[in-house]
C-alpha cells in the first residue's frame, strides 16, 4: 500500500497517471537495486512516500542519498517512493529481501497500486545466476529483456531498433524432451511471477535483466542502468557512459567503510 509523504501541507497522494513505474527485483547481486539507486542520485528525484507492506524484512538506516550533513540523518525504510514529474518517472526502491511465502502477496498489491494510480507501464530491473545460463545463453550480450503482449503492441519496434536480445524460453525438461519451453529466470526473485502476473492482467511491463555473478555488482550495475538508458533516455549519453550518473553517498558503506557518525 503506498502512503504519502506528509511534507506539513497535507498528505494527498502525487498523480502517477501516465507516469512509467521503475522498480527493482531483489535478485542475484542486487544489480537492480543498485541501478535504481544510480537513477535516483543522478536525477535527483523526490520523495514522495513510501510502501507499507508486511511482504519485506524491516529495516531503517540513513538517507542513502545524503548530499549534505543537513540531510544525511533523514531516515530510510525498506520501500521508499521517489517522483520525477518532468521526465512523468515514479521509482519504487526497494531495500531489504523478502519474507518467505510473500512473493505473491506483495505481487498482488504492487500491480493493484499500479492499476488503481493508473501508471502507463512498469519497468522492471533485474538479474540472473550467470553459471545458470544454457548454451544459447552463453553466445554474445550477457543482457536480457523481456515484454508483456500488451507493451510488445506499444513499444516493440522501438526495442527491435535498439537490436536488444529477448530472454530465451529454456527446456521444462532438458535431457528428456527440447519441445516444451518455459522462462526460467534462476537467482531472479520476484522477476517471473511479476512478469507472468503482468501479462495476465494486461500490464504493460518490461523486465531488463543481466546475467551476473555474486561479489563487487558495481560493475554489473552501471551496465543495466545504460541498458535502460538506451531505450528510456533518461540522461544524455556520454562518450564513457559511466561518467553520466551520480553515485550515491551510501555506496561508500558497501563493503564496510565504517558507519556514519550522523547514525548516532
Amino acid at each position: 500500500m503506498f502512503i504519502p509523504c506528509d511534507r506539513g501541507g497535507g498528505s494527498a497522494a502525487p498523480d502517477f497517471k501516465g507516469f512509467t513505474l521503475l522498480m527493482p527485483a531483489v535478485s542475484v547481486g542486487n544489480v537492480g537495486q543498485l541501478a535504481i539507486d544510480l537513477v535516483i542520485s543522478t536525477l535527483d528525484m523526490t520523495k514522495v512516500g513510501y510502501f507499507y507492506t508486511d511482504c519485506l524484512v524491516p529495516m531503517v538506516g540513513n538517507n542513502p542519498y545524503a548530499t549534505a550533513e543537513e540531510n544525511s540523518m533523514e531516515l530510510s525504510i525498506n520501500a521508499e517512493v521517489y517522483s520525477l514529474p518532468s521526465k512523468k518517472l515514479v521509482v519504487l526502491q526497494i531495500r531489504s529481501p523478502f519474507i518467505k511465502n510473500k512473493y505473491r502477496p506483495f505481487c498482488e498489491t504492487l500491480l493493484s497500486w499500479v492499476k488503481s494510480s493508473e501508471c502507463a507501464r512498469v519497468v522492471l530491473l533485474s538479474s540472473s545466476h550467470a553459471y545458470q545460463r544454457n548454451d544459447e545463453q552463453l553466445l554474445g550480450t550477457p543482457l536480457r529483456y523481456l515484454l508483456t503482449p500488451d507493451l510488445e503492441k506499444a513499444v516493440g519496434g522501438r526495442v527491435q531498433e535498439l537490436n536488444w536480445k529477448e530472454m530465451e524460453k529454456v527446456a521444462a525438461y532438458p535431457g528428456i524432451s527440447d519441445t516444451d519451453k518455459v522462462l526460467h529466470i534462476p537467482g531472479g526473485g520476484i522477476t517471473k511471477l511479476l512478469f507472468t502476473e503482468s501479462c495476465s492482467k494486461g500490464i504493460q511491463m518490461a523486465v531488463l535483466l543481466k546475467f551476473c555473478s555474486e561479489g563487487d555488482n558495481i560493475p554489473d550495475a552501471f551496465v543495466l542502468v545504460n541498458y535502460l538508458n538506451e531505450w528510456l533516455q533518461l540522461v544524455k549519453s556520454e562518450v564513457n557512459p559511466s561518467s553520466q550518473w551520480k553515485i550515491p553517498s551510501s555506496w561508500r558503506l558497501l563493503f564496510g567503510s565504517g558507519l556514519p557518525p550522523a547514525l548516532f
